[in-house]
């Protein structure tokens, strides 16, 4: 009998939805949860540890029938700046595109000020982006700035 040598996992294609590709696998999860994936009653496919020769290791996620507004999407760039998003449809990529932080976050990122009022009254946090590239927030209340390692999500 021939030994056949495999150099790839066969996951199947995606008819239809949504491919988040080059997440850092340290980040994977949070991004699981800040898509609410959990909830879903869709098919999803987590890959966690992937070899890539960019990156080393990184997390890919493909939920079948969904596609997310791009406000929602942008979200991702908090925690996995360099994720690359890809819609399909009939088995084809229709649009590839980075995430980008959008210039506003609301009720994502904790103000991690311990005496803002968005920690202590049943308010929405409000964050300014003030540098996308070092992912630097600015605390619409009390102004605490904050980046990268410092920020928490909610």
């Amino acid at each position: 009998m021939k030994k056949i040598e495999k150099k790839e996992l066969a996951v199947a294609a995606l008819q239809n939805g949504t491919v988040i590709d080059h997440i850092p696998s340290e980040s994977l999860f949070n991004v699981v949860d800040l898509l609410n994936i959990r909830s879903l009653n869709s098919s999803v496919t987590i890959g966690f540890n992937l070899d890539s020769p960019l990156m080393g290791k990184k997390g890919i996620i493909k939920i079948a029938d969904v596609t997310y507004p791009e406000a929602i999407l942008n979200r991702i760039a908090l925690i996995a700046p360099h994720a690359v998003v890809n819609i399909i449809k009939d088995y084809e990529v229709v649009e590839k595109r980075p995430v980008t932080l959008p210039d506003e976050l609301i009720d994502i990122v904790k103000c991690g000020n311990p005496k803002c009022i968005s920690n202590n009254e049943p308010m929405r946090s409000h964050f300014h982006v003030v540098d996308s590239e070092r992912r630097t927030l600015r605390c619409h209340y009390c102004e605490c700035v904050m980046a990268g390692e410092e920020l928490s999500l909610k």
